[in-house]
């Protein structure tokens, strides 16, 4: 690897959450020094990610297939729908192994101060979807941010002449948390113990 190669490697590593270019330079030396066992099977992995992951249209999680492992499971319960921020979020709440409905991911929140309003969100085919029937409850399991709390209210409101129960995350997860960051037993704790809204 020469000199602009390694700096490139350590630019873009550099960019990930949670590394900076000090743990970016870091990062690249070790994977460098395990070109064999480390660096060259990422690569292939990462490749084989660029390539074939996709985002599902049915309800925005990554996978390989679309519909998703999720959407296509009949063993889940079709009338439960979850409403969540990111796809951090649906695999967290997955890895509690509390929730067996559907899922809608938002791709982020509400936010007047980063000027992202309801058309910059998976809102609209949220509401189609509610509308074509079949949902018995929706749960809105966001984050409890302002922004969180701000598109919970917006939700509620646009989803409330449907007829369906609008829930919300209870105890166990904090004001100001992120689902991502929860254990597992919070989020179980929190999902069972959610109250309608509305």
């Amino acid at each position: 690897m020469s000199q602009s190669e390694i700096e490139h490697l350590i630019q873009l590593l550099s960019k990930l959450p949670g590394l900076g270019p000090r743990s970016a330079r870091r990062a690249t030396l070790y994977l460098i020094s395990r070109r064999e066992s480390l660096l060259t099977p990422l690569s292939t992995a990462m490749r084989a990610a660029a390539e074939n992951v996709k985002v599902c249209g049915q309800c925005g999680n990554l996978d390989v297939t679309d519909p998703c492992d999720i959407c296509r499971d009949t063993k889940r319960d079709q009338s439960l729908l979850c409403i969540v921020e990111d796809v951090s979020d649906l695999w967290a709440l997955e890895r509690s192994n509390a929730f067996r409905g559907l899922y809608h991911v938002l791709g982020g929140t509400l936010s007047a101060l980063d000027g992202i309003g309801p058309d910059e969100l998976n809102i609209e085919p949220l509401i189609r979807r509610v509308g074509e029937g079949g949902i018995a409850e929706v749960i809105l399991a966001l984050n409890a941010t302002v922004d969180g709390q701000t598109t919970s209210h917006y939700l509620s409101d646009r989803l409330s002449d449907f007829g369906v129960q609008i829930t919300r995350l209870a105890h166990g997860v904090p004001v100001g948390g992120e689902l991502d960051y929860l254990d597992d037993g919070t989020l179980s704790a929190a999902l069972k113990s959610r109250r309608s809204i509305s």
